[in-house]
């Protein structure tokens, strides 16, 4: 099967839907199909793209004011021209939105069918930056998923979300993990020792440091006796958490191995963001046998089982985290029980797993337009 992969973004970005994008194409790739990305430009240039599974054409772009590690692709023909030039089946669209809506006219343009992957709360985002435009957001995501075959979902939230703003044609799938890559063996004494000298409980953040994110919720954890608050990744809210999360540790942007060390070091992994429509993140930590504090709504509702596997607080309540956390540092075998949890709930998530599952929603659209033609 030949598929077009238009991303909204793909490494070296580091985000939900470059990620998704990446582990896509190389599941693709591994099982024999013939995946094409097509995708914004980025800073680095050609050698970003030299370790991809599969080639990658990349449409001009520019970044976003005010956060300048987002690109937004410019108009262009060169989507169409990629679909047509890899004579693909099935045009799979990462995130749509800008790129995403030439990714479905090509399709249309084509007469091939259009998967659409809804990733990002992106009326969420209008709101948390402009204080409007929600209802402009939606009619744009409404338009672009509307003209796809099939919008996948990541979570029962967002499924939720999107039919209820009138999206047709709405199934549900989730995204693996490399349970490879984050397990508990990957605890590094060593790396303890030195973010936690005297013994401190870690408390971890991994993510973009961004409005949206909420990270300042961790200010009221940081002054818990006994407790070091450990913050993973970057963005533009970086130099305000700084001065408002004192004793924080910012270990800035990490990933692959070191990442993994990183979370299996931690006694307690904390998600601040409302916004979510999956959160991998959550995921990662969940292999790697570290109790969960999330919000309550969204992506996390299907990933963390309260008092089973981690503790669900109502979003926004710098309280409700601090003293989830204060919970689990009293309690060092309620801890290990989450996280053994945890591990066992998300064995059967791998990415090959989850991969296969959208070659059959791939196959089901093709399926449906022959049906059509006959």
């Amino acid at each position: 099967m030949r598929v077009v992969i238009v991303s909204e973004s793909f490494p070296p970005d580091i985000n939900g839907v470059a990620h998704c994008a990446l582990q896509t194409a190389r599941h693709l790739a591994a099982r024999g199909h013939e995946p094409l990305v097509v995708a914004p430009a980025t800073a680095d240039g050609p050698e970003a793209d030299a370790g991809a599974p599969c080639p990658v054409v990349r449409v001009p772009s520019l970044p976003l004011p005010g956060y300048p590690q987002v690109r937004v692709a410019l108009p262009t023909r060169r989507v169409l021209r990629a679909v047509a030039a890899h004579r693909a089946h099935v045009v799979h669209l990462a995130g749509p939105f800008v790129l995403g809506a030439r990714g479905v006219a090509a399709a249309a343009r084509r007469g091939i069918p259009a998967v659409a992957v809804h990733q990002t709360d992106l009326a969420g985002y209008a709101r948390t930056y402009l204080g409007t435009g929600q209802a402009a957001a939606w009619r744009r995501i409404r338009s672009v998923h509307t003209a796809a075959d099939l919008t996948l979902a990541p979570s029962s939230a967002a499924r939720r979300d999107l039919e209820a703003h009138g999206v047709p044609r709405v199934r549900l799938w989730p995204r693996g993990v490399d349970g490879d890559r984050f397990r508990p063996g990957r605890r590094d004494p060593a790396l303890r020792a030195k973010l936690a000298p005297a013994g401190e409980l870690l408390v971890g953040y991994v993510g973009r440091l961004a409005p949206e994110k909420h990270v300042e919720l961790l200010a009221r954890t940081c002054g818990l006796p006994g407790a070091r608050v450990v913050v993973v990744g970057d963005g533009p809210s970086r130099d305000t958490l700084e001065g408002a999360l004192p004793g924080a540790v910012f270990l800035g942007r990490r990933t692959g191995d070191e990442l993994a060390r990183i979370f299996a070091s931690l006694d307690v992994f904390v998600h601040t963001g409302p916004l979510e429509t999956f959160c991998q993140t959550v995921q990662e930590a969940m292999a790697s046998g570290v109790p969960v504090v999330a919000p309550a709504v969204g992506g996390p509702l299907d990933l963390v089982a309260h008092g089973r596997t981690g503790l669900l607080v109502p979003p926004g309540d710098a309280d409700a985290v601090r003293d989830a956390v204060w919970s689990l540092a009293a309690d060092p075998a309620l801890r290990a029980a989450y996280g053994a949890a945890g591990r066992a709930a998300v064995a059967g998530r791998s990415w090959e797993a989850v991969g296969d599952q959208l070659v059959e929603h791939y196959a089901d659209v093709l399926r449906a337009r022959t049906v059509v033609a006959a």
